[in-house]
């Protein structure tokens, strides 16, 4: 092995319980009939008689979206997949903090080799799963194993070979390719022990993360009971409730102060509660449009095997693509449709240490328009341009069961008409907008707390390339940033592969997308409750409000 780069992974520390008061919780069978939530809910009010303190209890609204359909089981999707959170129940060998650094969980260190190929993680001997069974590396291997190999995990370790323990505190990732995302991977990635899993586990969950499973009625609730095996610090809440309940159930159970905190959107920040206050939690949960790059008449295999059409007559021009991201007045956008509650995005991962402040752009009319006339486009009579016969008009494609996201449609299509571009809103399920994918602009959702998006939708060979845009510079970055044995060396690269003064996907390069807003998770909070300081929230709105929960009190 060639020599190793060495992370500092220090066990992690979280703040003792802080003295708490708070007046006894609303009894929580008054949540009877609001979302079908059943009179089971009383199992999460914490009362003297159950041994609870009611000040170190907090019930949480969450979409019924949230609910995990296949339990809380990492190797399918708990804490992975489209909505990453951490998963509570499980430790993971790494976490990050609020800066986004990658620091140790169950890991005490990790290294990796100057190749990028070999990772090696040396295991604290302090952790023990919920049923007594110490946590080693074996149970790190199985795991990892189990999701490199498996085809049932929403996570991505298709890069690992092999998980191998070398011993009871030492376990070795060897890699088939350079990938240090994986980490990011790792930090939501719920260890399972080797010994006890199997049919049913995410119903019975075995883990030895901060909180135990006490509860699952499905379709109701969820409650968590602190771990009192945990290695760390004890969370100051004990008792974590979580219903799942449509938003204007959630409003009433608000407004008859049955939860504490709860999950709404920008049509109900105008609500005044009392005893509530509303709060905005920042996110990369962005909004943007896919732009295909290449001429129409083309087509694109994906991984499946799966041919679609390819190809744009209009946004095959770059200088329609640059005019888009250029015209567009972001801050608008939000103030027309999100009320406001949101933040101009100009590309995935906005705020990130690998984003790149090339990919920012000012509004500006006027520069668009003239990008339009020296490229040929000129203004019909039905205030339409066109160039060599061809309308530049094209659809858009968004999900019809999506009210903001049609909001949005609408109101891009209306700033696009300013600019002499017909942009036509098309309202459809996603298995008929994945016929377009290639094809059409596309309305798209994303966000993650990992660079790994950057890769997938800019690389020529990623999976959510659906501009199709090929570079072999921009892909040379991407590799190169992929291939890093230290994550702090690779963020420059991450940006050069954004703009790196020449080439890239920039609005003054490529512009293979026009991103348009970072969406605000907005929820109702009690007063009294201090819900510690959050990291930016990815695309999904549930559980990665409470990735901290063990930090929150009561004033």
């Amino acid at each position: 092995m060639q020599p190793i780069n060495r992370y500092a992974a220090s066990a992690p520390t979280r703040p003792a319980p802080a003295c708490l008061t708070r007046r006894a919780l609303v009894g929580a069978a008054a949540l009877v009939g609001l979302g079908g939530c059943a009179a089971s809910l009383d199992a999460g009010a914490g009362s003297a008689s159950d041994g609870v303190d009611p000040n170190r209890t907090v019930t949480i609204a969450m979409s019924p979206e949230s609910e995990p359909a296949a339990g809380f089981d990492p190797l399918v999707s708990w804490g992975c997949g489209e909505h990453v959170h951490e998963p509570l129940i499980q430790s993971t060998l790494v976490v990050t903090d609020d800066a986004m650094n990658v620091t140790g969980d169950l890991a005490t260190e990790f290294l990796c080799s100057d190749d990028g190929l070999v990772w090696t993680f040396t295991i604290r001997d302090d952790a023990v799963f919920s049923d007594g069974e110490p946590c080693t590396a074996e149970d790190v291997a199985f795991t990892i194993d189990r999701v490199a190999h498996g085809d049932t995990s929403q996570a991505d370790l298709s890069m690992v070979d092999a998980a191998v323990a070398l011993n009871d505190r030492t376990v070795e990732l060897r890699l088939s390719r350079p990938h240090n995302a994986l980490l990011y991977t790792l930090a939501v990635l719920g260890i399972v022990p080797a010994h006890a899993y199997g049919d049913g586990y995410g119903s019975a969950p075995i883990g030895s993360g901060r909180y135990l499973l006490e509860r699952w009625d499905r379709g109701q609730q969820v409650v968590l009971a602190a771990n009192p095996s945990y290695y760390g610090a004890a969370p100051a809440m004990e008792r974590v409730v979580v219903v799942f309940m449509e938003e204007d159930a959630a409003l009433a159970a608000v407004r008859a102060g049955e939860v504490d905190l709860a999950y709404t959107s920008p049509v109900r920040a105008s609500e005044d509660v009392v005893g509530y206050e509303l709060v905005a939690y920042g996110t990369v949960d962005s909004r943007g449009i896919s732009l295909p790059t290449g001429p129409a008449g083309g087509t694109k295999v994906d991984d499946g095997g799966v041919a679609y059409d390819a190809g744009n007559a209009v946004t095959s021009d770059v200088a329609v693509r640059r005019a888009m991201v250029t015209g567009v007045d972001r801050a608008a956008l939000i103030d027309e449709v999100l009320n406001g509650y949101g933040t101009v995005a100009y590309s995935v991962g906005d705020g990130m240490p690998w984003s790149s402040d090339d990919m920012r752009v000012e509004c500006d009319g006027g520069a668009a328009r003239r990008m339009l006339e020296e490229a040929g486009w000129l203004l019909g009579s039905d205030g339409v341009r066109a160039r060599d016969g061809l309308r530049a008009s094209i659809d858009l494609w968004y999900t019809a069961g999506d009210s903001a996201r049609q909001a949005i449609a609408h109101a891009f299509a209306d700033q696009m008409s300013e600019l002499g571009i017909e942009v036509c809103p098309r309202g459809a399920s996603w298995d008929e907008i994945y016929l377009h994918q290639y094809a059409s602009p596309v309305l798209w959702g994303w966000g993650s707390n990992a660079p790994i998006e950057v890769y997938e939708l800019h690389h020529s060979k990623g999976w959510g390339n659906y501009a199709c845009y090929e570079s072999d510079v921009v892909d040379a970055w991407l590799d190169a940033a992929l291939a890093q044995p230290e994550l702090t060396d690779s963020y420059d690269l991450w940006k050069r592969a954004m703009w790196d003064g020449t080439e890239g996907v920039a609005p003054q390069g490529a512009a293979t997308w026009c991103w348009l807003a970072n969406v605000d998770h907005l929820y109702w909070k009690r007063e009294g409750l201090d819900v510690a300081e959050q990291k930016p929230h990815p695309h999904g709105h549930g559980w990665s409000v409470v990735n901290n929960v063990d930090r929150w009190s009561w004033a």
